[in-house]
């Protein structure tokens, strides 16, 4: 099975032999818009062993909710493994495409896996006491779905419930987490990767009940967040205005990118997202042939073709700045 990512920009500098640098990576769907913080790496204190409190209430600040209600991940791929480890079913319904870690672990964790195509068959029948997990805004697309109706089924099923919110701090929609009021078996990830621009700081939250966190910390390490990882998260909640601007500058951005596609040659259909990207439906050339044209141009796009019901015709572009983005436009023009 193949469960790349995008976003390999070392590989794709050194298959082209320049600088990486000089690459316009419109395959990773990271926030190109960074916070403003002020952190002198040099003087943070590393010897001891870190403390997390401060971070627990930063982040459950963020989130509003209880910081007995999250468990902090070096990621939100690891805490995706943990959570399939920890779940008491082997039977897990995944709405697909969706996030590709939610396949490999359960395949990993030996699961009997069931995909349902949230294109064509949104309301197929879901097993009693089985584990349904939604991306929510989805990805490759960037959907967003409201999934009142999908969550009341779900609790009539009995089903453990995990919904990745990974993408939803570039909308203006709110979490789900009010159900946990009235539902124990709900697990929500949340990933600050995508909106605070850190790929390379590994914090992923996952929010449910406080007996469920309970249950979840007994079989997780003491540290595994590191003081660096630590102080910059809670550095970058700090800065006030990034929220306000990513998300205006980002949606402008988004209508930019959607323009150029309205008018490349190529394009058969542009899908409405709610996230930092876009994916396209490609006519008379395909994923492939679309990334070797624009190797010229140092232009990295994500082929979807290894994506759950989605071949060769999709690729997805990044929302990226004016600058890279209207060099898209050009080599597009050149095509």
């Amino acid at each position: 099975m193949n469960f790349s990512h995008g976003g390999d920009i070392t590989a794709f500098a050194s298959q082209l032999n320049c600088d990486k640098k000089d690459i316009i990576d419109l395959s990773s769907n990271i926030n190109f818009i960074k916070p403003d913080i002020e952190l002198d790496f040099n003087k943070l204190e590393i010897s001891s062993y870190p403390n997390y409190d401060k971070l627990y209430k930063s982040v459950s600040n963020l989130y509003d909710v209880d910081s007995e209600q999250i468990e902090l991940f070096n990621g939100g791929s690891s805490a995706i493994f943990s959570l399939f480890r920890h779940f008491d079913t082997r039977h897990v319904q995944i709405y697909s495409p969706a996030y590709l870690e939610y396949k490999k672990a359960a395949v990993k964790h030996n699961y009997t896996i069931e995909l349902i195509n949230r294109f064509t068959d949104l309301n197929k029948y879901i097993a009693d006491n089985s584990l349904v997990v939604f991306v929510n805004p989805s990805t490759p697309e960037g959907s967003f779905y409201h999934i009142e109706t999908l969550m009341e089924k779900w609790i009539s099923k009995k089903c453990t419930i995990l919904i990745d919110e990974s993408f939803l701090d570039f909308t203006q929609a709110k979490s789900i987490a009010k159900y946990l009021k009235n539902y124990d078996k709900l697990y929500i990830l949340k990933s600050m990767t995508k909106f605070y621009s850190s790929a390379g700081i590994r914090v992923g939250t996952v929010i449910s009940t406080k007996a469920n966190i309970i249950k979840l910390k007994e079989n997780e390490p003491l540290w595994k967040i590191s003081q660096f990882d630590s102080c910059y998260i809670q550095e970058v909640l700090k800065d006030k205005k990034f929220v306000k601007i990513s998300k205006a500058v980002n949606t402008a951005n988004t209508e930019y990118l959607k323009r150029i596609l309205k008018e490349f040659k190529y394009t058969n259909h542009i899908f409405n997202t709610s996230a930092n990207f876009v994916m396209v439906e490609l006519k008379t050339i395909n994923a492939q042939q679309f990334q070797e044209v624009l190797k010229p141009y140092k232009i990295m796009i994500r082929d979807c073709s290894n994506f759950d019901f989605l071949d060769d015709s999709f690729v997805r572009i990044a929302v990226k700045s004016q600058k890279d983005l209207t060099k898209f436009k050009e080599a597009l023009e050149c095509l």
